[in-house]
């Protein structure tokens, strides 16, 4: 997932890929059952909420009918937004809905999330939120039948390379996901939702050792230090370290070794959970009096505060085990850390911008 600038003003919200099916759902049964086409429908979000989604396609005979809308996510750097989400459903003879997964919708393949093996990657969520609007509208025309729904992504596949789904065993397409039918600026609750989804796969996999990282470049130098580990011990927790903590904390993982390059360690020794550069920045300040408290003169240490990136700090001081500023540069950010996670054996590596690895 890539991250982009914030922008200015008021940050608009959108909506979940979840919320997005559901008015598919709806408005596809809604025009099945009148046999006329649907433009708009209105759809209630898990929190109350109504919303009106507006659909730009609606076909429909008299066996299945097929809406789509494209996914609006706001202020948010989704890589869904601008998708096309669609639903075709059709009746079936039993009470019951049921969910089939369509062009660009994952599968799960491993245990440890909350939908089984082979099942579509729909989440429970948006699963609850389809069937409350399937139930609606039979009530409202008094249809005893049971609905199926098959949900789609254009181009879903390709979407699903940008994301972390095939490290938790999602393959073939995106999830659909959402709590809340809403996505907030800037919240990246798909991200996080990846993090707390990959670590329960490496459990549920009789994992006790995962591997977290910012991201791609600091993963494959660390592979390659743990190669004994499999693909899915290993997760990318971006700019959230806080959340990502937080989830170790309630599960029963042994031992968590946490790779961090030295930009987001600058800001992480300060205490700073959320790495965002709209969130936070490294206070030079701060550095500057690390560095003066592990005893380096003032002629050494008065560069820093003129420095444009932390990464910069392998110019001022030896990226090497022995240097006593990144020896307490490591230890602020485990003392930040380690009390978060107090079960949890926790290890701490410092990359720079060379590929060099640290060990603390």
């Amino acid at each position: 997932m890539s991250l982009q600038p914030v922008p200015e003003g008021p940050l608009r919200q959108g909506y979940t890929t979840g919320a997005c099916a559901t008015a598919c759902t709806k408005a596809a049964l809604l025009s099945l059952i009148i046999q006329e086409p649907v433009t708009e429908v209105e759809i209630t979000l898990p929190l109350g909420e109504k919303v009106t989604f507006r659909m730009s396609s609606c076909t429909f005979s008299t066996n299945k009918a097929t809406c789509t809308t494209v996914k609006d996510a706001g202020d948010d750097p989704d890589v869904t937004n601008g998708a096309t989400i669609g639903c075709t459903v059709w009746f079936n003879d039993t009470p019951e809905v049921r969910f089939f997964r369509g062009e660009g919708v994952g599968v799960v393949t491993l245990p440890g999330l909350a939908i089984s093996v082979g099942e579509p990657a729909i989440n429970p969520v948006p699963r609850k939120m389809m069937t409350d609007a399937v139930q609606f509208l039979t009530h409202r025309y008094s249809l005893n039948k049971g609905v199926n729904i098959e949900v789609f992504v254009v181009g879903g596949t390709e979407i699903a390379k940008k994301t972390l789904n095939s490290r938790i065993g999602i393959l073939g397409g995106i999830s659909i996901l959402g709590t809340t039918g809403i996505v907030r600026p800037f919240s990246s609750s798909a991200y996080i939702a990846s993090i707390t989804q990959g670590i329960d796969v490496a459990l549920a996999n009789n994992c006790g050792e995962i591997v977290i990282n910012s991201g791609g470049r600091s993963e494959n130098i660390l592979r390659k230090r743990f190669h004994h580990l499999p693909e899915f011990a290993f997760i990318q927790y971006g700019n959230w370290i806080g959340e990502t903590l937080a989830k170790i904390r309630s599960v029963p993982l042994q031992r968590v070794t946490m790779g961090i390059m030295l930009g987001k360690a600058a800001k992480l020794a300060q205490g700073e959970l959320d790495t965002h550069s709209g969130k936070s920045s490294w206070d030079k300040q701060f550095i500057y009096s690390l560095a003066r408290d592990c005893g380096y003169s003032e002629e050494q240490c008065e560069p820093i505060l003129e420095l444009n990136m932390a990464r910069r700090l392998t110019e001022l001081f030896p990226f090497n085990e022995q240097e006593s500023f990144f020896r307490e540069l490591a230890a602020r950010c485990y003392a930040v850390c380690a009390p978060l996670v107090p079960a949890v054996q926790l290890q701490l590596l410092l990359i720079d911008a060379n590929d060099t690895i640290l060990t603390f």
